[in-house]
């Protein structure tokens, strides 16, 4: 990237802080009014894909929060089924339902701006014990606490995808849909998006600290790519969910930092037979 063109896009995201931001003395712009027929279905789904029913219940016992920073003192789990859905209940989860007259609506785990959850997340693993007979990459439903298998990969496939993990590794990935929060918010959509990413990313980190396990950001995969790992249509509609990062999660700290994934891999999942549409979330 030439210094004209780096400026010019610095320049552009000043310039969107400074349109979108508080003041001292009055609130940022947005549309002034809801537009209540047209809010979105919080809960993204992919039609007639297989869900996979995660345990609400398990036996592993949590560690008090103190410990969560002293690893030295937590069990460290395998990854099974079990802790796979301790790792999304105690992150992404729903917490609770409330209700006011005719109206209800579900709490999450991950705090969000409004209590809009623009932020959805994808897991790719390896065959696991309860889970998948096979490697796969799969989308989780926060309602139904499962998980949407939209894709299955080869033994192949995973082991040139994570050829530079040493020990077992789960991978997370986490999009935007934009549109949760601009039909409220308008502009500030974007921002805040940015911050939901970064609540579900801390409720990641510590749902897995508390599996004994350890969390890197990949931060050198580029949008395109981090497209073809999640399975995103790469429409522009109103709609578009975007990708926003991956996560890599190992029982053991890596020696060295993994920054990316090879690109030959991530081409080959974009010809892998993948299943399920996903839903429309409004009219």
């Amino acid at each position: 990237m030439n210094s004209d063109c780096g400026h010019e896009k610095l320049n552009q995201v000043l310039r969107y802080h400074q349109q979108t931001k508080h003041r001292y003395h009055r609130f940022a712009d947005g549309p002034g009014t809801l537009d209540w027929i047209n809010q979105p279905d919080p809960f993204r789904r992919y039609q007639s894909s297989e869900l996979i029913s995660l345990p609400l219940v398990t036996e592993i016992k949590s560690p008090s929060y103190e410990n969560i920073f002293h690893p030295a003192g937590v069990v460290v789990c395998e990854f099974n089924l079990p802790s796979i859905s301790c790792l999304l209940r105690n992150s992404m989860a729903l917490s609770a339902w409330k209700q006011a007259g005719d109206s209800r609506w579900a709490l999450r785990v991950n705090p969000s701006s409004g209590n809009l959850h623009p932020t959805e997340f994808y897991l790719l693993c390896t065959a696991t014990d309860g889970l998948s007979s096979t490697p796969m990459v799969s989308h989780y439903a926060p309602r139904e606490h499962g998980l949407e298998k939209r894709c299955v990969l080869s033994e192949q496939l995973w082991q040139a995808l994570t050829l530079d993990f040493e020990d077992p590794v789960l991978l997370v990935g986490l999009s935007s849909i934009y549109w949760r929060e601009a039909w409220k918010y308008g502009a500030r959509a974007y921002r805040y998006c940015q911050l939901d990413v970064g609540h579900a990313l801390a409720t990641i980190s510590l749902a897995a600290a508390s599996l004994g396990w350890h969390c890197q950001m990949l931060i050198n995969l580029s949008h395109q790519q981090l497209r073809r790992l999640f399975g995103l249509p790469d429409n522009q509609d109103a709609e578009v969910e975007q990708p926003e990062c991956l996560i890599a999660i190992t029982p053991i700290k890596t020696s060295q930092p993994i920054l990316s994934l090879p690109d030959h891999a991530i081409q080959q999942i974009t010809l892998a037979h993948w299943q399920g549409e996903a839903n429309t979330l409004s009219q």
